[in-house]
């Protein structure tokens, strides 16, 4: 039998024992396609060139196929991913009986309709991190798409019905959530949420949170400004796609350059990027051109601080960190995401969903799996969640 975690009290957890289910499906093979503002791009990453040149901001139903009836009962149990221990992704079980979490009097409860996955999602499964870490069983999962069916009683800004997304831990390494967004339901603080985009769907929405805000974390760290440059290290990754059109759109950047392999080349120049460099054909250090910031998503610090002008700045997300260049770890913040929901819902900024997603409820520890390969584009997604 395996042990789950519940919970009585807003704070205090306990062990239940938990029925086994099944977890772990093989994956249905289909062709990967590009998603960008809920269009579909291409049947592959070779072919989609001309395809990413009609990205559009117009929208699918924001509330398409989400059965959510604000005032119903709650139930007190739940399905979630948990792990007992540390490990790789067979420490990942699908219990059918978790406890509903309870909220305090600064949270909301979310029924959560599609969440997303994180490097740090793996590196905390994997123990990277553990000396501050939250207690084992871990429900995992940061990011979070859904609706609110409970507020706390010092919740002013937001009601039952409300669709939010959120980064569920304000501290991405330091005492994050016991239980994570990778469930039915999660309790997240007021300050760490924000509406919804109107004009995405709850799977693009699930996919920006944590990213996004790393995004944008790094760029103010930076001090980026209107007419400086920079270059971006994975620029169609989860992060790297983002900050991409952050510096572009909203901190008027006067030239973005970014690096990817071949296939992906066309989705970084659909993004903003002005020069896409083939990390498989040139390495950077060979670049006419410097920078005023290098956003190193990738791990190549010590090559990033060779192509920064005098007085550039170096940040860098993973991977040894070579001066002048420098790390942080991001703060989740609902601020961030109000600030930047008009860029969002005006079409200039777009999320990426993975071609291989969204992954269903039943199959996390494929979506784990996948995500450890370390080549998805833009976001790996969970969705959608009964």
């Amino acid at each position: 039998m395996n042990t789950a975690l519940a919970t009585t009290t807003a704070t205090t957890p306990v062990l239940r024992r938990a029925t086994p289910l099944l977890h772990h499906c093989s994956l249905t093979t289909k062709s990967p396609v590009f998603r960008l503002n809920g269009v579909r791009f291409g049947s592959c990453v070779q072919t989609v060139s001309k395809k990413f040149l009609r990205i559009s901001a117009s929208s699918q139903s924001a509330s398409a196929a989400v059965n959510v009836t604000a005032g119903a009962e709650i139930p007190k149990e739940m399905k979630a991913w948990v792990y007992s221990d540390y490990g790789g992704v067979d420490v990942l079980k699908l219990e059918s009986n978790i406890a509903v979490p309870e909220i305090k009097e600064d949270q909301v409860l979310i029924k959560v309709v599609a969440a997303a996955l994180n490097p740090v999602d793996a590196k905390r499964r994997q123990g990277k991190f553990k000396a501050t870490d939250s207690p084992l069983p871990t429900v995992p999962g940061y990011d979070v798409a859904g609706v609110v069916v409970k507020v706390g009683s010092a919740v002013k800004d937001f009601k039952e019905g409300d669709e939010v997304y959120a980064n569920v831990s304000e501290k991405a390494l330091e005492g994050p959530k016991q239980f994570g967004s990778l469930a039915e339901y999660t309790a997240v603080e007021e300050k760490l949420l924000a509406l919804k985009p109107k004009n995405i769907d709850f799977a693009q929405a699930a996919g920006l949170p944590l990213a996004i805000e790393t995004a944008d974390e790094g760029l103010v760290r930076t001090e980026f400004s209107a007419g400086k440059s920079i270059l971006v290290l994975n620029g169609a990754g989860g992060v790297g796609s983002l900050v991409i059109q952050l510096a572009k759109q909203v901190y008027g950047a006067s030239k973005v350059a970014a690096t990817a392999s071949t296939g992906k080349l066309e989705l970084v120049r659909s993004l903003g990027a002005d020069l896409a460099i083939d990390y498989t054909k040139e390495n950077i250090e060979d670049l006419p051109d410097k920078y005023d910031v290098v956003f190193d998503a990738i791990g190549m610090c010590d090559k990033a601080v060779k192509v920064i002008k005098e007085g550039g700045k170096v940040v860098a997300l993973t991977g040894a960190v070579t001066p002048p260049g420098f790390r942080f770890v991001v703060t989740s913040n609902g601020d961030v995401l109000k600030k930047l929901n008009p860029y969002i819902e005006s079409g200039k900024v777009k999320p990426v969903v993975d071609p291989k997603g969204p992954f269903p409820f039943s199959h996390v520890a494929d979506a784990f799996s996948y995500l450890e390969t370390n080549h998805a584009t833009g976001k790996v997604v969970v969705y959608p969640i009964p």
